[in-house]
């Protein structure tokens, strides 16, 4: 092996947040992780771009915050722009051999990247010429799927006999969860599988070790957002972004680092800056279309970063819109579509999961707490939370007139980031596809007439704020993108209030923008009850664009239509998505035919 540069390990697990030993959690049963942990780098303020895996990984392998290339949706199929090129491309050209362990999940075709991808926790074994290596492995003992099934953590368990189980309900609840029986097992088994991913992280290291590697190689160990629970995974506060992070650094390659092996650190890093760091540790030079910048190695930048960006958008069938900044104290989100809840109809968030269940259960026995019960209810237009006396961002500052200093600051820090990186998400998903036209999203960035960025984001900021008066004018635009955030402002009225705009609704039914067409149907339903806006929903089903047809469904489930012929047609649309008997997954495919007809199914089924 090349001794002179790096070899560049990741070992990425899923759905957890800094709940290790080492961050001074006392329940985290976390040997392997704390041993490397003397010897390594902690960051105590990383964080993920998203709440939700997808955009992230699309973020940690491009080093360009999904929103930038329209890859903020989970999940989605969007053209990557051949001009751009990803983690493994540049450290291939630079002549290391690239592996990844586990899955891609980057909103975009992953063919061709890696030059092996397995379940070889050894994969530096194929090299046979002498490369340095970036090995890159996703770690899978974490995610929510386990954590809120017995059965599926009982399954991972059995992969790991010799790690250590806590006892039974030894671990606390936050104050947003029931303090029941239920969900202290949920967590204390969530605590279990931390501990199996800290074997697991153990059988690598040792990989190295056995091979001679581990003083060549810089090993960087983190997850991809928070845990995979209610008000974390999906959910744009501190508990849904902020991530472990340690960086080992080898006592030959320390030059590479400002601080020293075991020592805490509170900068503020990114997912946006991971690739730069990454480049520069292996002093690939960092291409300047990068959004993010390097915290280590020869290209790193002196200057800290005063706040992260952080998004969230559609996960599966289920639409959402909000920002966030977070700087060294502060968390300030702002809330796009405030009308729809936390906790939606979906089937992300259904009783297939045991957390969710439990609090569903008890939502309609009316059993829940405050707290608890704010997953449910709609959003406020701001929030904004002091982490230092506030550590659960359980009280809204965004309403004192003591913190309008604050809020101002962030409203602008805000701005600044959406402007700075021509934010992709002030375009609706179908309208942004539209425009687009079956190119990559990320070139209508430099297209005033498709995006013009700064009245997109002067409409949204309406949201929540918007006079009748403005609002009639947002609807009168002519720009498509313009009328749909006045169609959003539109929705934060009161009822009798929205029912003097049915004229111009009707208008808009009309539009030459589908996406419009769309939302004025739902709404004009929502205000009339007449099916004849449904059957225009049910038309929008047979659209050549995916994105279009899943608008047009989530329409519909959330219009819960009752006319038996607009079910007969629903039923007739879901069977084109249906696979054949006997075949491995129910759908035609895992994104859109399975987000499709699970709208459709929730029609049908209620």
């Amino acid at each position: 092996m090349n001794n002179e540069r790096p070899n560049i390990l990741w070992i990425n697990a899923e759905d957890i947040g800094p709940a290790f030993g080492f961050y001074g959690d006392p329940h985290a049963i976390t040997p392997v992780l704390d041993s490397l942990a003397k010897k390594s780098m902690i960051y105590e303020n990383a964080f993920a771009v998203s709440p939700i895996c997808s955009p992230s990984r699309s973020t940690l392998v491009t080093g360009l915050y999904a929103t930038s290339i329209g890859t903020q949706h989970l999940r989605s199929e969007t053209p990557y722009p051949k001009e751009l090129k990803t983690l493994p491309t540049l450290f291939s050209e630079a002549g290391y051999f690239t592996s990844l362990y586990g899955k891609t999940d980057y909103n975009f075709d992953p063919k061709g990247l890696w030059e092996y991808w397995s379940t070889d926790k050894a994969p530096w074994r194929k090299i046979e010429d002498g490369r340095p290596f970036l090995s890159v492995f996703t770690l899978k003992s974490t995610h929510e799927g386990k954590g809120n099934s017995k059965e599926k953590y009982e399954e991972e368990m059995q992969l790991f006999p010799h790690s250590t189980r806590h006892e039974s309900r030894s671990v606390p609840v936050p104050p947003y969860h029931p303090n029941n029986e239920e969900f202290k097992d949920l967590w204390t088994r969530y605590y279990d599988l931390i501990t199996a991913f800290d074997y697991e992280v153990g059988e690598i290291l040792q990989n190295l070790k056995d091979d001679g590697l581990l003083d060549n190689t810089i090993v960087f160990i983190f997850s991809d957002h928070g845990f995979g629970m209610p008000r974390y995974k999906r959910w744009l506060y501190e508990t849904g972004i902020n991530v472990p992070l340690i960086v080992h650094i080898p006592d030959k390659y320390k030059n590479l680092s400002n601080l020293k092996a075991g020592e805490k650190t509170g900068d503020l890093v990114s997912f946006v800056d991971f690739v730069p760091t990454a480049l520069s540790l292996a002093d690939i030079p960092v291409p300047e279309y990068m959004e993010g910048f390097p915290f280590l190695g020869k290209q790193r930048k002196s200057q800290l970063r005063k706040d992260i960006y952080a998004f969230r958008s559609r996960a599966d069938n289920m639409y959402e819109m909000s920002r966030a900044v977070r700087d060294d104290r502060f968390i300030y989100i702002r809330h796009f579509m405030p009308h729809l809840p936390y906790i939606q109809s979906s089937v992300i968030f259904s009783d297939e999961k045991e957390s969710f269940g439990n609090l569903l259960e008890l939502n309609q026995a009316g059993k829940l707490s405050l707290e608890s019960l704010k997953m449910f209810s709609s959003k406020p237009i701001e929030e904004l939370y002091d982490l230092k006396s506030d550590p659960y961002e359980l009280n809204n500052l965004a309403g004192k007139e003591e913190y309008q200093g604050q809020m101002e600051w962030m409203r602008k820090r805000l701005q600044d980031y959406v402007m700075e990186t021509k934010d992709l998400g002030f375009l609706y998903e179908s309208e942004m596809v539209i425009r687009a036209d079956g190119k990559s999203p990320y070139f209508l960035r430099n297209d005033p007439l498709k995006f013009d960025l700064k009245r997109l984001y002067s409409a949204a900021n309406m949201v929540g704020k918007a006079a009748p008066n403005e609002i009639n004018t947002l609807l009168e635009d002519s720009d498509s993108g313009v009328i749909f955030w006045g169609l959003m402002a539109l929705r934060q009225l009161p009822l009798e209030d929205q029912r003097n705009f049915i004229q111009q609704l009707i208008f808009l039914l009309k539009s030459a923008s589908v996406t419009v067409q769309i939302v004025a149907a739902e709404n004009l339903y929502l205000l009339t009850q007449n099916d004849e806006y449904l059957e225009v929903l049910v038309e929008k089903l047979n659209h050549p664009i995916d994105e279009v047809k899943l608008q047009a469904a989530r329409a519909l489930e959330l219009s819960n239509p009752t006319n038996s012929e607009i079910l007969a047609e629903i039923s007739k649309v879901l069977q084109r998505y249906k696979s054949p008997s006997g075949a491995s997954h129910p759908y035609t495919d895992y994104n859109f035919a399975s987000f499709i007809s699970w709208s459709l199914e929730s029609i049908l089924e209620n």
